[in-house]
This record gives structure tokens, sequence and C-alpha cells, in this order.
């Protein structure tokens, strides 16, 4: 049973952004496949990184939540980050979706000391069982190219330093790449409950960490404290994700 924090929205949300990500999957000719995306390298937030489409919720899709009426707050919010992930799927890669086809299974909340805080929900969505289009189309703009790609080779490539990644799509493909087709991968998500991700960094030799709910490191900070652990490392020449929670 994945950890959630005692209370994953406890951020100054001040300071921090609700937005959207889909993470979009297919079965490919050796198996289970994911598209990315490589933003343009002079945007402030993520820039020259391969992402999933995604952005901020804005007010036009807080305003179609509104409209199908939500039985509380949190459930509207969730609806407005479906309208969201859809229209950046449409928007960064011309993707056509259906929000009720998208599955939640991750919430991403950086650490307070980032300069820009996207506190993001992360949706899933198997594209053989959607009406989307296959070709991808990007703007040129802020999305300059798009790849279909396994998992394990995303990863090997961030460690080539080919492709660069943010902590959540690394943990993400490291996810992923535990699964041979879309299906199981949508399986996962869609029987576990969603996991609640509040990252703070600490430095170690080398490199640094990322840490998570769960690990002997999350409350005290030192990340040589032995016991559980639940971190992406991040030294000079590799990253990997470990979990023991």
């Amino acid at each position: 049973m994945p950890l959630v924090p005692p209370d994953p929205f406890a951020d100054d949300a001040a300071t921090s952004v609700p937005a959207a990500t889909v993470v979009p999957l297919r079965d490919g000719d050796d198996g289970l496949e994911t598209l990315l995306l490589l933003r343009a390298s002079g945007l402030s937030f993520a820039g020259g990184m391969w992402v999933w489409p995604g952005g901020r919720i804005d007010d036009a899709d807080r305003a179609g939540a509104a409209a199908e009426g939500h039985e509380d707050e949190a459930a509207e919010e969730e609806a407005a980050a479906r309208q969201a992930a859809v229209r950046e799927a449409a928007e960064e890669a011309g993707l056509r979706l259906d929000p009720t086809d998208l599955v939640w299974f991750a919430h991403w909340t950086p650490p307070a000391e980032n300069p820009k805080r996207f506190r993001t929900h992360f949706f899933a969505v198997h594209l053989d069982t959607v009406d989307a289009a296959a070709d991808v189309h990007v703007d040129g703009g802020e999305i300059l190219e798009a790849v279909w790609i396994d998992p394990v080779t995303a990863l090997a490539r961030r460690d080539a330093g080919t492709l660069g990644l943010t902590p959540p799509t690394a943990i993400t493909l490291a996810q992923l790449s535990e699964h041979r087709t879309a299906a199981d991968a949508m399986a996962s998500w869609t029987e576990g409950p969603v996991e609640f991700y509040v990252t703070r960094f600490a430095k170690v030799d080398g490199g640094g960490v990322a840490l998570y709910h769960g690990d002997a490191a999350y409350e005290g900070g030192d990340p040589n404290a032995p016991g559980a652990r639940h971190r992406l490392w991040m030294l000079d020449d590799r990253w990997w994700y470990e979990r023991t929670v």
C-alpha cells in the first residue's frame, strides 16, 4: 500500500500553482512506450527537459469543472485538472483525449525552496482505449520534438546525458519500466490509491537525493540515516529510484 503524507496539501497555496500532466502510453513493437516532449531550452520552467504534456490549470478548466457539478472542492479540483490535462495534450501534442479515460495515479508537490512550484496531478491514458489521433504534432515553439520511447531506454539516455528529466518524470519512468504492456501499467494505477509525493532534497557525495514519504531521512534530512528508503538518487553519472517501503 503506497504511503501518503499526513497532509499532502500543507504547502503554501500562495506560492504554488495547480497543474496537470498526462502520461500517454501505447504498446510498441517491443513493449510499453510512452510519449515524451522536448521543451524549448529558453523556457523558465523545465527548459530543455523531456516531459509529458501538461501545464497549469486555468480559469476555463475550472469553469468547465464547475459546470459539471461536483460534491466537494476536491472532486471539482480533480475535474479541473482533467480538463487541463486534456487541453494541454491537444495544445502541445495534438492529441484528442476524453477526460473520463484518464487515470489519476499521483500528485507531486515540489520543495518549498523551488522558485517556481507547480503542484501537479499526474494522469495516465492508454491510447489504444481512447479515440485519439495516432499522429503527434508539436507546435515548434514551446515544444520542439516528440518521441515514443520505452522507459528503460529513456532512463539510460538520461544517464548518458542525452535526455534531460525532472525527478517526477524519472520516478514515473522507473515505475513504468516494471511493466511490459500499457494495459499492465494502467491496471496497476487503476487498482491502487493516488499517491502524493511532497519532495525534499538532501546532498550526498557525488550529487543529491530527492526524498519522499517513508524514507528514514524524510523528516530529519540526514540521507545516511539507517532505515527505510524512498528516494531518487541523482548522482553525477547515474540516477536511480530506490524504494523499500
